[in-house]
């Protein structure tokens, strides 16, 4: 039977009024953070098939991959990869039945971001 009342039913909680929590932001950036990866991934794969195709080709991508949009990308590379790291990390203890309790979740969350800005930020002052 067809709903009749349909028209006079609450909407779903909308974005505009949806509050994001810690999981769901951390639960979001691991699935970009993992996407973003290929970016690096790709600009590595590319710099390298220029160091094979010869010294004018390698010469353009070197320009490029050393450029401030490479040192961007692969900055932002540096940070996916801890983030993503971290955020495995996390997981694996939730896979071991620990970290269920909201406060736990939400500290698990801010070490996952903030480890990943402080580890990047040593990755990239040591290099």
């Amino acid at each position: 039977m067809a709903d009749v009342n349909r028209g006079n039913r609450p909407l779903s909680p909308h974005i505009q009024i949806y509050r994001p929590e810690m999981t769901s932001v951390t639960s979001i950036l691991t699935r970009i953070t993992g996407n973003a990866l290929l970016v690096g991934a790709l600009l590595c794969v590319w710099w390298l098939l220029g160091a094979a195709a010869g010294p004018e080709y390698f010469a353009f991508v070197d320009g490029i991959v050393t450029s401030w949009f490479g040192k961007l990308v692969f900055f932002g590379s540096i940070w996916a990869l801890w983030y993503h790291a971290l955020a495995g990390v996390r997981h694996l203890v939730w896979d071991a039945g620990y970290g269920f309790e909201l406060k736990d979740a939400y500290a698990m969350g801010y070490m996952v971001i903030g480890g990943s800005v402080v580890l990047t930020l040593i990755t990239v002052i040591a290099l």
